[in-house]
């Protein structure tokens, strides 16, 4: 499942296809030389045209940047935190700062008893979409375990983290998420900032809206997991600060 945030719940079947050996040597991926090493991947190219991040021999690890998203449903201010993930800031600064996410709809929102996030981050709308390229993962060590998991490993991404969505480890790439109530996952996704209370305030507007119902959703059931039934809509993703993704 390409950038979807929840493999530990849904099952999905790969079908590889095997491609000629020149075709394999004519596009080696690309890879940046700094410490972030993002790496281009030809095989998931980007759905939008961009390219790949700047990686400094020393990339920024301190301080914080603020971004403003402006949706259709409110205003979502983020606080993006380089000392707990440098890496993943400056790809998102460097998306956001050539409008990667202006014009997206969050795709995704669940309604788990242990999870609560709106997803967004792909410019198809699919869940499937990403920036062409990948990179590391930058987990939390700190994150409290999770009170309702009886085996410990589990940690609360609590209400108000920003979090990259992935398909495993270090495959990250454009696709993020907020959670919006207090979050039992595993500690496998980088957490990169916070959302501001205007934020969460539009976020529990979205959330309360509800999800859409599929054809698997049973009757008489309301949908855990799904597009919500608010579309919500980002316009415009604005870092504020000088040439920061620059």
């Amino acid at each position: 499942m390409k950038r979807l945030l929840v493999s530990v719940l849904t099952a999905l079947s790969l079908v590889a296809v095997a491609a000629p050996a020149s075709a394999a040597e004519a596009a080696p991926p690309k890879v940046t030389s700094g410490p972030c090493q993002y790496t281009s991947t030809p095989d998931d190219p980007a759905v939008r045209p961009v390219s790949l991040p700047r990686d400094p021999k020393h990339t920024p690890d301190h301080g914080s940047v603020d971004v403003a998203v402006f949706s259709n449903q409110g205003l979502l201010p983020l606080r993006l935190d380089r000392a707990q993930a440098p890496c993943t800031v400056q790809s998102f600064l460097h998306l956001a700062a050539r409008g990667f996410y202006n014009q997206t709809t969050c795709h995704r929102l669940t309604a788990y008893p242990t999870l609560k996030v709106l997803q967004c981050g792909d410019p198809s709308g699919t869940g499937e979409g990403g920036p062409g390229y990948k990179f590391r993962d930058e987990l939390p060590t700190t994150l409290p375990p999770a009170p309702s998991d009886p085996t410990g490993k589990r940690r609360t991404y609590a209400r108000g983290l920003l979090a990259m969505a992935n398909a495993g480890p270090d495959t990250n790439g454009s696709q993020f998420f907020v959670v919006y109530g207090d979050s039992s996952l595993l500690p496998d996704y980088t957490v990169f900032g916070t959302v501001g209370s205007a934020g969460l305030r539009t976020l529990d507007r979205v959330a309360a809206g509800g999800i859409q119902p599929s054809a698997d959703t049973p009757p008489g059931t309301a949908p855990v997991d799904g597009k919500p039934v608010r579309k919500t809509d980002l316009a415009l993703v604005l870092p504020l600060c000088l040439f920061c993704g620059r």
